[in-house]
């Protein structure tokens, strides 16, 4: 593209190295160069306005210009700026997060451990599961069950863990000990005349038959988000949380819960825990800890975890891991006051008053004919595109129109996300109904766009 040398557009092809981008592409076309931004929306360098339908990445809860995460960081940054928490140290903020998130949380947990984001609280857990069970004399006991389609981030351990191929091709992951399972997308992955019950005991007889196979004694954990979030936004079946709990608690497996992206009242409930009525003994959080105004992770173990974990730092004389911005006194102050907004202000609650509007503007779109399936809960969803919505089939090229979707939305001032054929939604908690209007309104726009499209090219 003709770009200034000089311009912000042509000094990031120059020297910006990019995440999930075609680094090729990127050098022809160019960023979007954001600039500000103010509630729901963002504005790039040329003034143009952009609802920002995915919050960021699945994160932005209090929308993009909260003075009160911003004063949060100042006073913290200008009191202590920075400290770490190895050997015995602590500060104010990490205590106070520490207690809320545990009070706040579902099931047995009791002990919080800071990380700087999502990817490195899963390769955390990955470890502590090990130490754990190596506490406990059971070297062998250290395999970990995953799923098709699952995110749980793109380090060596959580890419490993994550399920969709374009995060392990040519980076020679999964590492071993990482298993995956079929994905609960009964829609995609459902059998000709298959009801959803039949599905989910489908699914249960995997999972147990995996771990049958590779023997109880060497299974570690099973790692899953409530919700599928990068995977497509792929929502359970009915009962199918009740039976992979069970099996866990049957084989001694403990259950470790994502909800990097589920957390904080995106489905209607503080954590997406209790809306499945999952019993987490690990409970990974990241992104609207603090709207990702500052990058923080954190993961919650239960007392019986946190016990042999205890036991085996006193027999070897530390807890040989931790991370030098972990629990950084800035990021878990913002985190603390972006937390009281969320509950002063009622925004978590709030989701399920606004939902309905939501979920109606969003399953509007299920009789539309280029459409296969809408999915969603609370302020998380769907829509999948199909040529041929009754027999629910793929496109010849998968992604190509998720593609074409994307940059139709972007020109028609929406920013979100087209995962492979399906357009993602999860706007900032703050946005009001006429918002979610305007959200859909600019998508449906989008979508005759790519239908047109796609029809030019197969006419």
């Amino acid at each position: 593209m003709a770009a200034s040398p000089n311009s912000s557009v042509g000094r990031d092809i120059a020297y910006h190295l990019h995440p999930s981008t075609n680094a090729r592409r990127h050098e022809e076309i160019g960023p979007t160069v954001i600039d500000h931004g103010k509630g729901i929306y963002v504005y790039d360098d040329q003034g143009r306005e952009y609802v920002e339908g995915l919050a960021g990445l699945w994160s932005v809860a209090v929308g993009f210009n909260e003075q009160r995460l911003v004063d949060a960081a100042a006073r913290q940054m200008a009191k202590l700026p920075y400290y770490h928490l190895f050997g015995h140290k602590s500060h104010e903020p990490a205590i106070d997060l520490a207690e809320r998130l545990v009070k706040m949380s579902p099931g047995p947990l009791s002990k919080a451990f800071f990380t700087n984001s999502g990817s490195e609280a899963n390769d955390t857990a990955i470890k502590l599961v090990r130490y754990y069970n190596n506490a406990r004399g059971r070297p062998e006991k250290k395999k970990i069950i995953s799923r098709q389609r699952a995110y749980h981030g793109v380090s060596i351990g959580a890419g490993s863990l994550t399920g969709l191929p374009i995060f392990h091709r040519d980076f020679d992951l999964p590492i071993p000990g990482i298993i995956h399972v079929g994905s609960p997308h009964f829609y995609r992955e459902g059998q000709p005349g298959e009801t959803e019950a039949a599905f989910v005991d489908r699914l249960a007889k995997d999972l147990e038959d995996t771990i049958l196979r590779e023997g109880p004694e060497t299974i570690a954990a099973f790692v899953g988000e409530p919700i599928m979030g990068a995977g497509g936004v792929i929502m359970p079946p009915e009962g199918y949380w009740a039976r992979i709990q069970d099996i866990c608690r049957r084989y001694d497996i403990l259950v470790w819960i994502d909800e990097v992206i589920c957390g904080f009242g995106r489905t209607g409930h503080v954590f997406a825990c209790e809306t499945y009525n999952i019993q987490p003994d690990i409970l990974i959080l990241s992104k609207q800890i603090t709207s990702s105004y500052m990058p923080l992770g954190a993961v919650l173990i239960s007392d019986e975890v946190y016990q042999g974990v205890a036991d085996n730092t006193a027999k070897i004389g530390a807890l040989g891991h931790g991370i030098t911005g972990g629990g950084h006194p800035v990021a878990v102050a913002v985190a603390n006051e972006n937390i009281r907004i969320l509950e002063e202000d009622g925004l978590m609650a709030r989701v399920a008053d606004i939902a309905p509007h939501f979920l109606k503007r969003l399953h509007g779109f299920a009789n539309h004919p280029f459409v296969g399936e809408t999915r969603g809960i609370g302020l998380i969803g769907a829509v999948e595109m199909s040529p041929d919505p009754q027999s629910r089939a793929p496109f010849a090229q998968p992604g190509k129109c998720g593609g074409v979707l994307m940059d139709m939305m972007q020109a028609n001032g929406l920013i979100t996300r087209a995962i492979g054929d399906a357009a993602v939604f999860c706007p900032p908690l703050i946005i009001t109904e006429r918002q979610i209007d305007e959200l859909f309104d600019r998508f449906a726009l989008s979508l005759d766009q790519t239908m047109d499209w796609y029809k030019s090219q197969v006419s």
